[in-house]
C-alpha cells in the first residue's frame, strides 16, 4: 500500500505538468482542451513540484509528507476546479491521497503524545551513577547473580531508563495474527513504561499506546489514528502494567534487577521468587534459568486478561539471546513470546523480536 501510494504521488504530480507546458505552449497538449493562462501554469508547475517534495517525503518515511501533501492537493483541487472539464479525474487521486495523508497525520499527533510523554520523563529522572558491581549483588538468589554475568551488565554502568525496539506479531484469542512494530520508554529511577506500537489489524493501520506512569496506567487503541477501539483506565490494569514494568526489567534491564523494591526468595539453583513493589502495588513472579545463566521463563499470576476480565498464569519464554550495545557487551532477549494460560491450555498471543536496545539515554 505504501509504494502504491507512492507511485500514485509520483504519477499524479508528473501529469500536473502538463498544464504548465500548455500554459507556456512548450509542446502540444491535446489532453487539456481549455485555455490555460500563464499564472495558473505556474501553479501547475507548483503543484508538480510540492508533489514531488511530498513522494520524496514520503519515501523516506518523514513525518511532515502529510503537510506537504495538504498544500499540493489544496493548489491541485484549486486548478481542477478552474479545468473541471479537462481535469475533473484528477479529484479522485486527490482524494486517495488526501485521505492517506490525514490518517499519516493523525498518526504522527497520536505519537507525538508518547514522545511528549518520554521527553518529560526525561526532564524529570534522576540518573544512577556508577558501575554494577559483585558488591551490588551480595542480596540476589544465585541464579540472578549468574544471570547478570551472562548477560554483561556486571562492570558496566548502572541502568536508570532504557529504549527497546521490536517487530513482531500478535493476535486476539480466536483472531488471526497481526504484525507491528513498537518502541517503548522504560524509566527505572521514576518507574515508568511508555509503549507505542504501529500495527496493521485486517487491512487497516491501527496505532496503541500502553502508558505507565506516576499512579495510574492507560491503554489507548486507535484505528487509522483517529478511532478509539480501546480506551482502558483502571486499578486492574495499572496491577497488569506493574508486572510487564517488571517483566521489562527482569529480560532487557538485568542491571536493574539490584533495585532495593524488589524482593527475592530463592528457590533453586535454577529458579526463584520475586515481588516488586511501587508506592501502589506489589506484584510477584517466578523465574526460571538455565545452568548457562539465561534467563528462560518468567510467570506471573498478577496479570488481568482484560479480554476475558480474569487473572489468568501469564508468561514470557524465550527461544534465543543476541548480542546489543555499541561494542554488542550485552546478551539480552532476541525472541520470546507472550503467553495466557487459559484453562483449555497455553495461548501464545504475542512473538516479539528484539531490534535495539539502548540504556541510560538522554533523548527518544
Amino acid at each position: 500500500m505504501r509504494y502504491f501510494l507512492l507511485f500514485l504521488i509520483l504519477i499524479h504530480g508528473l501529469i500536473h505538468l502538463l498544464g504548465f507546458t500548455k500554459a507556456f505552449s512548450l509542446a502540444p497538449v491535446e489532453q487539456l482542451q481549455l485555455p490555460i493562462s500563464k499564472g495558473s501554469g505556474i501553479l501547475w508547475l507548483v503543484a508538480s513540484l510540492l508533489f514531488g517534495l511530498t513522494a520524496i517525503l514520503q519515501f523516506r518515511d518523514s513525518s511532515s509528507w502529510a503537510l506537504w501533501a495538504f498544500v499540493a492537493i489544496a493548489i491541485s483541487q484549486f486548478l481542477i476546479f478552474l479545468a473541471w472539464q479537462d481535469a475533473k479525474w484528477g479529484t479522485i487521486a486527490n482524494l486517495i491521497i488526501l485521505v492517506a495523508a490525514v490518517v499519516a497525520f493523525s498518526s504522527h499527533i497520536f505519537e507525538q503524545s508518547f514522545r511528549q510523554d518520554v521527553k518529560e520523563q526525561l526532564s524529570q529522572a534522576t540518573s544512577s551513577a556508577g558501575l554494577l558491581t559483585t558488591s551490588d549483588m551480595v542480596h540476589l538468589p544465585t541464579p540472578v547473580k549468574r544471570y547478570l554475568h551472562y548477560t554483561g551488565a556486571v562492570n558496566q554502568p548502572k541502568v536508570h531508563n532504557m529504549v527497546v525496539t521490536f517487530r513482531g506479531r500478535m493476535r486476539g484469542k480466536d483472531e488471526d495474527w497481526f504484525n507491528f512494530t513498537s518502541r517503548q520508554f522504560n524509566d527505572f529511577s521514576d518507574p515508568a513504561r511508555l509503549f507505542f506500537m504501529k500495527a496493521n489489524v485486517k487491512g487497516l493501520p491501527t496505532n496503541g499506546y500502553h502508558a505507565y506512569q506516576g499512579q495510574q496506567a492507560s491503554m489507548l487503541i486507535k484505528i487509522l489514528s483517529l478511532f478509539p477501539v480501546v480506551d482502558l483506565n483502571s486499578e486492574e490494569l495499572f496491577r497488569a502494567e506493574t508486572v510487564t514494568f517488571f517483566n521489562d526489567m527482569c529480560l532487557f534491564a538485568p542491571a536493574a534487577l539490584v533495585d532495593p523494591h524488589i524482593q527475592w526468595e530463592p528457590i533453586d539453583s535454577v529458579s526463584c521468587r520475586a515481588t516488586f513493589t511501587n508506592p501502589k502495588t506489589s506484584i510477584s513472579a517466578t523465574l526460571y534459568f538455565d545452568e548457562e545463566g539465561k534467563l528462560i521463563n518468567f510467570k506471573s499470576r498478577d496479570r488481568k486478561e482484560i479480554n476475558v476480565d480474569q487473572y489468568l498464569p501469564f508468561s514470557t519464554p524465550v527461544s534465543s539471546y543476541q548480542p546489543f550495545g555499541a561494542t554488542d557487551q550485552f546478551r539480552l532477549m532476541g525472541d520470546g513470546q507472550a503467553v495466557w494460560h487459559y484453562p483449555d491450555g497455553a495461548f501464545p498471543y504475542g512473538e516479539f523480536h528484539t531490534v535495539e536496545v539502548r540504556y541510560n539515554v538522554e533523548e527518544l
